[in-house]
């Protein structure tokens, strides 16, 4: 009889690490099956995300262009002059400007004159009005008021393409 008891103690000693074994195998199968549910439950949950929102921006209303039609952009000739209160700050300004085609009669009278303009009011500005962005818009929108009153309403706008200050 005392044979029996370590038998007995040997099987279940043996049955215990399969039992743990089969154990670790039946958790690392529920594991991956959750991970695998919850990535597919992930990327169609993103997919769907993805779809609203190419939705919502093709539903978005094009904007419409500023400028459409017959417009003529004529460029206007670079500009060089030294600014008011010191002889040794330059400025360079590139510019084009924008109209109706038709509109105006002479377009190469009305750049020369344009950039008349743009040179006698560039010979009054001093280093300190230009700087910065919004010394900048002020230039822009003082130089588009100037070409406004110039060709009497028939140029539409005046864009600065480059502005160069050594």
């Amino acid at each position: 009889m005392a044979k029996r008891p370590t038998s007995a103690s040997t099987d279940s000693g043996s049955g215990g690490g399969k039992g743990w074994l089969g154990m670790l195998v039946v958790l690392t199968l529920l594991a991956v099956g959750t991970g695998g549910a919850f990535g597919l439950f992930l990327v169609s949950t993103v997919e769907k995300a993805v779809d609203e929102k190419k939705k919502g921006e093709e539903e978005k209303a094009p904007q419409a262009l500023v400028y459409s039609g017959d417009l003529v952009l004529r460029a206007v000739a670079p500009v060089v002059t030294n600014l008011a209160g010191a002889s040794d700050v330059w400025v360079r300004l590139e510019s084009s400007i924008v109209f109706t085609n038709g509109s105006v009669e002479n377009p190469d009278v009305m750049t020369a004159e344009i950039r008349q303009d743009i040179l006698a009011y560039l010979r009054t500005l001093t280093l300190a009005q230009i700087q910065g962005a919004s010394g900048l818009q002020h230039l822009r929108e003082d130089l588009n008021e100037r070409v406004s009153m110039r060709s009497k309403g028939l140029v539409r706008e005046l864009i600065v393409e480059t502005l160069i200050v050594q």
